[in-house]
């Protein structure tokens, strides 16, 4: 078959001890060359058929003796274009690369960022190694920072390790933590928020903790100093889920949104001049400090630690004043 052409592939009729299993597991439990993400990708785009029938759901329940065909198109070159930048590269060898993502670079190319994203960085640094399995704006892409989030990110540089890192990230055995400069203080000192995470049924733009629906999340925090009696706090976050904006919105779900927060924090403002670098402060104070994993290929375990950048730290010196 040309590397032109689509893979089909005919897994046997599902089994029935598989019964009830999500179709794009069962299909990567099948078809383990290829990851739950990309399959996933795959069923949306319309890529598997059942009884002639086009599915175009990952989440459907799989019954015992259907038979499901997928049908893999050729790869295709990531079309965003290389563009070589500063980046801090904290560890990179032939499987992953580890960059320290300074605040205001946007991870992948979407609407309004084409260029000059860390995706277009990483195909620069890697010269062609990056992994496209991620998709084709997206290549090697395992998890992702808000733009204006600061800190450590993973890449992977091949399928295999692209594959072992996702399923690391699916299993939640992750280190990720992360520092956040919040209003107030947090109230048990050490707790955990957990609640679902969706879109607002109110501002479609923003993400919400909501009734019904949305994805189970789960945040850890400690509060590591409190600053002015109680103005504002350093808190330590450690995801045991990664939801889209979670941290964000479990701090602000408590009343204690984040500093410089556009979209979840609330306008805190005050005559005091010595809080107006505060309330005024230009992005979400929050940075990845912690990131730690088992090597895709060596399976030993790294970690990996970055520094508060300047300006939170710019921003703590004046709090440390109050």
């Amino acid at each position: 078959m040309s590397s032109s052409q689509t893979t089909l592939h005919n897994p046997d009729p599902v089994a029935d001890g598989e019964a009830g299993l999500r179709l794009d597991k069962w299909l990567a439990l099948r078809l383990p060359s290829l990851s739950r993400s990309r399959i996933a990708a795959l069923i949306k785009e319309g890529a598997v058929t059942s009884a002639e029938r086009t599915i175009d759901d990952p989440s459907l329940r799989v019954k015992p003796g259907q038979c499901f065909a997928l049908g893999v198109p050729p790869e295709r070159p990531a079309e965003p274009e290389a563009q070589a930048m500063a980046l801090v590269v904290v560890y990179e060898d032939e499987d992953l690369i580890v960059i320290d993502k300074p605040a205001g670079l946007v991870v992948h190319p979407a609407a309004g960022n084409r260029d000059q994203t860390l995706v277009n960085a990483l195909l620069a640094q890697c010269e062609g190694s990056l992994s496209g399995i991620g998709g084709v704006t997206r290549p090697g892409i395992v998890h992702r920072l808000d733009k204006d989030t600061s800190g450590l990110l993973v890449a992977a540089k091949t399928d295999r390790a692209h594959r072992a890192l996702a399923k690391q990230f699916e299993d939640r055995t992750i280190d990720r933590a992360y520092h956040a400069v919040v209003w107030g203080v947090p109230l048990p000192p050490v707790g955990e928020i957990a609640g679902n995470i969706g879109r607002s049924p109110v501002n479609r733009k923003k993400m919400a903790v909501v009734k019904s629906g949305g994805k189970v999340a789960l945040t850890r925090y400690r509060v590591l100093a409190v600053y002015g009696g109680s103005v504002a706090s350093l808190v330590e976050c450690r995801l045991a889920t990664g939801r889209t904006h979670q941290i964000r919105v479990h701090m602000a779900s408590i009343g204690h949104p984040l500093i410089g927060d556009p979209l979840y924090g609330r306008a805190r403002r005050t005559g005091a001049d010595t809080l107006r670098p505060l309330t005024d402060f230009p992005r979400q104070a929050l940075h990845a400090v912690r990131l730690g994993f088992l090597h895709p290929g060596r399976n030993e375990p790294l970690g990996f630690d970055s520094p508060i950048p300047s300006d939170i730290r710019h921003i703590l010196k004046l709090l440390e004043e109050l």
